[in-house]
């Protein structure tokens, strides 16, 4: 029987309850993302809480959390309690529409692993549905709040498939955030690019700084040393 957690250095994320479980690209989600600085971030759509247990790590942050599934609700809420930064992390179990409508203070990283299934065919997991396929969560919510709540230095990051990153950057332009940053994340070195994790704000740039990040090296067994690098602060193995 697999474990029903997964366990990090610094912490430990239960999910028996999330229908999304811990993944490779999420952790090179949370671990990528630039939150050293940053005062506030917001997570959005938070499952088991592991991005913001990720970069509470990483940082000085206040963090909040939103997520709107109430088994979701309860497995992050635990997993903050547990981990060392509790102080510091702030579960909302509302949707991000009705957190919107709250008054707080703008956030200098915003980061979700959204929805994003446009055109799959759906799971009869219902809990599954909502994690991955858009749904209660809208691409146009993200950028509508991120427009809104974002400081003018800040920045919008997000883990998508290439095809929906395509098309969320082209929703983008026209809430004024502009695409920054691309990490084309692969599986293995001659893989295929499973993830882009985008990197968005405000200020127009002539084309975004684009890399690729390979998680194993062509035996598909061997972490590379990038992926080595990146999450030596997280996984046990490293």
């Amino acid at each position: 029987m697999p474990n029903t957690y997964f366990q990090f250095k610094q912490f430990r994320v239960e999910q028996d309850k999330c229908a999304m479980k811990v993944c490779t690209d999420s952790c090179v989600f949370g671990a990528h993302v630039a939150v050293k600085e940053a005062q506030r971030i917001l997570d959005i759509g938070t499952g088991s809480g592991l991005l913001s247990l990720m970069v509470a790590q990483r940082s000085a942050a206040s963090i909040d959390a939103v997520e709107i599934n109430p088994e979701a609700q309860l497995q992050a809420q635990e997993n903050f309690a547990a981990s060392p930064w509790q102080a510091r992390l702030h579960l909302h179990p509302i949707s991000l529409q009705e957190f919107a409508r709250q008054k707080r203070p703008k956030y200098d990283v915003i980061l979700s692993n959204p929805p994003f299934f446009l055109s799959s065919l759906k799971s009869p997991d219902a809990a599954k549905n909502t994690a991955k396929h858009i749904g209660e969560l809208l691409f146009e919510d993200i950028l509508y709040f991120a427009q809104q709540q974002l400081t003018e230095q800040g920045k919008l990051y997000l883990l998508l498939p290439p095809p929906e990153a395509l098309y969320f950057a082209k929703l983008a332009l026209a809430s004024d955030l502009y695409l920054q940053e691309v990490l084309q994340v692969y599986t293995y070195h001659g893989g295929k690019c499973i993830r882009h994790i985008q990197a968005y704000a405000f200020a127009p740039v002539a084309a975004p700084v684009t890399k690729e990040f390979f998680i194993r090296e062509e035996d598909k067994a061997t972490y590379t040393s990038d992926f080595a690098d990146l999450l030596q602060a997280y996984y046990l193995i490293l």
